[in-house]
């Protein structure tokens, strides 16, 4: 699945987002386990609302972090990933 910056995405049903103060990380949960997520994964899909397109992600996450190299190209790989798993639904088609 291609993700295009005009996509809009939400936390897939039956999954939670949110801060695990025993990982110390952010984590989704869902019926069948946890998954805790590194570093920028957490600061990506905390941004995901169901409201914000991917594009806007990208331009704040660029403007958060200035001198990360090839973040576009991370922050998308990521969408793909959690689309992939299943973390992600697409709210526009």
């Amino acid at each position: 699945m291609s993700v295009q910056h005009t996509d809009i995405y939400a936390i897939a049903l039956h999954h939670r987002f949110q801060w695990e103060e025993a990982q110390q990380s952010y984590v989704i949960l869902f019926p069948e386990g946890m998954i805790k997520l590194h570093g920028g994964a957490g600061e990506i899909l905390k941004r995901v609302d169901g409201k914000v397109s991917v594009g806007d992600i990208v331009t704040a996450l660029k403007n958060t972090f200035p001198d990360v190299a090839d973040i576009e190209a991370d922050i998308i790989g990521m969408f793909e990933l959690a689309l992939e798993k299943g973390w992600l639904r697409q709210i526009n088609v």
